[in-house]
């Protein structure tokens, strides 16, 4: 599209194509011969030149949209980028999640198999064992569920990449981030200077504008030249002739055709200047959301690594012990394991 949009400049900027007509003037009928003493041979040339700068204008707003269009071509690039990305750390994440559910699944087993060896003493119960079972199966149709979510989110990203769906998909790796990021205002400053989308908004209000300057021109008229050459043959030679004309646009029913493609070029104009705006403010909106973002997703990992998971993974041994020697029953032992488990995802 946007090779396309630049190839309609140079046609914009062009005059119409000049008009060439051959003409047999005032033949005898029957017979067709030249009627003395008007016949004649003719051949007319005509040119249709617009004024007032209309052409150029024309090419400014074929300039400017060629423009934009490149500007939008490069915002898709981001944009598939983005959802690349987004399917990357997909799979990352349902592949970190399937370990943690593999692990804790081994450790339910480890608790299913010391509630068997206390019920084999007669120091458990029978329904601690049914109930640690119990567990470990609703982890393994946990497993299998996120396992059928990595193959859609592999399938999401053979698609972006024109891969079959089945093509096999290794386990991501994280790439390092930064430590910190830019300040919010120079962040914004460089999404409002180097976003393409707003780049393209920019050259779409420059085409309205200039398509609103040329809508004003339109009422002035077209002008049109020509050239006329004749010949007729005579007793004593070939007579030759040459006549020119000028002739022009009357703009006679000017309200209803160029004043109303003035406001049509001025409604345009307030559009593409509403619609920048608009997408502006959608940028930093959405920037301030992504900040936002990232902020609790590292206040939460460091509070989640720092002081929650060592307290869950201490209660869980904790009240494991006591399991052992019947001061807490299966069910407090097996909520505080699954408690570190949704901690860990």
């Amino acid at each position: 599209m946007a090779a396309a949009a630049a190839a309609r400049v140079d046609p914009a900027r062009t005059l119409q194509d000049p008009q060439v007509q051959f003409g047999l003037m005032n033949r005898n009928l029957p017979g067709f011969g030249l009627q003395d003493p008007l016949g004649m041979n003719q051949v007319q040339v005509m040119q249709m030149l617009p004024i007032a700068g209309q052409l150029g204008l024309a090419g400014r707003v074929a300039a400017a949209q060629a423009g934009a269009a490149a500007s939008r071509a490069a915002e898709l690039t981001w944009e598939l980028r983005a959802r690349g990305a987004m399917a990357f750390y997909e799979l990352y994440q349902v592949d970190r999640s399937i370990e943690v559910a593999v692990a804790t699944q081994a450790l339910l087993r480890d608790i299913g198999t010391t509630a068997r060896t206390m019920y084999s003493v007669g120091e458990g119960r029978q329904a601690d064992v049914l109930r640690a079972q119990i567990e470990v199966d609703r982890m393994t149709e946990e497993i299998a569920r996120m396992r059928a979510m990595r193959g859609a989110a592999a399938a999401r990203l053979n698609a972006l990449l024109d891969q079959p769906s089945n093509t096999p998909v290794p386990s991501p790796i994280l790439p390092a981030f930064p430590a910190d990021l830019a300040v919010a205002d120079s962040l914004e400053r460089m999404a409002l200077d180097g976003r393409p989308m707003l780049a393209a908004g920019a050259l779409e209000v420059e085409a309205a504008r200039a398509a609103q300057q040329r809508a004003r021109r339109e009422i002035w008229p077209d002008l049109q030249l020509g050239v006329i050459y004749g010949q007729r043959p005579m007793a004593m030679g070939t007579e030759r002739m040459i006549s020119l004309m000028a002739g022009f646009s009357v703009p006679i029913w000017a309200g209803r055709r160029q004043f109303k493609m003035r406001d049509e070029a001025s409604a345009m104009r307030l559009a593409a200047e509403a619609e920048l705006a608009a997408m502006r403010a959608d940028t930093r909106g959405r920037l301030g959301e992504l900040l936002a973002s990232i902020r609790r997703s590292r206040d939460l990992r460091a509070l989640y690594q720092g002081t929650i998971m060592p307290q869950a993974l201490a209660t869980v041994s904790s009240t494991l012990s006591a399991y052992r020697v019947g001061d807490v029953d299966l069910p407090m032992l097996l909520d505080a394991q699954m408690t570190v488990n949704r901690y860990r995802q």
